[in-house]
């Protein structure tokens, strides 16, 4: 893939055109991520407070009991969401799916353990943990090794 890119004072508006030989998901993938509108907050609740949550400070986000939590220097805060609408939300932040009830800001971890189990142990910088299931492992590596802007499903 070639890009070019050309600035001048003469346009009003930012225009991107593509030129290719044929429709593929590499091009699906790169006009979703153009249209996409990246959230700069989370809103988040503690007793009767509203609070502004950067997602580049959440470690992962998860579901218990039917409430969905995001995990931020090892404080749980409530936030008013299910858990596929905050993973669809911070996918382009880098967040990604470590279990059934669990999804991970990827930019956060700082190393994994292997469980008992198969399991992967993620530990975050602020020193947090979550296991990633062994269904969602090899989709953690790759965007891992690839990059989280790179593989969005």
């Amino acid at each position: 893939m070639r890009v070019n890119i050309d600035i001048n004072e003469k346009y009003d508006e930012t225009l991107v055109t593509i030129h290719a030989k044929e429709w593929t998901k590499e091009l699906e993938d790169l006009v979703r991520k153009l249209e996409l509108k990246t959230p700069k907050k989370v809103v988040g609740t503690e007793g009767d407070h509203s609070i502004l949550l950067s997602p580049a400070d959440i470690d992962f986000v998860f579901a218990v009991k039917r409430k969905v939590y995001a995990s931020i220097n090892q404080q749980s805060i409530e936030i008013n969401m299910k858990l596929y609408e905050a993973e669809s939300l911070l996918a382009s932040h880098g967040f990604c799916r470590l279990s059934k009830s669990a999804i991970g800001n990827l930019n956060q971890i700082k190393r994994f353990e292997l469980a008992f189990n198969g399991n992967l142990c993620v530990y975050f910088q602020s020193g947090s943990k979550e296991y990633v299931s062994r269904k969602y492992v090899q989709e953690l590596k790759k965007k891992l090794i690839i990059g989280a802007d790179e593989y969005n499903d």
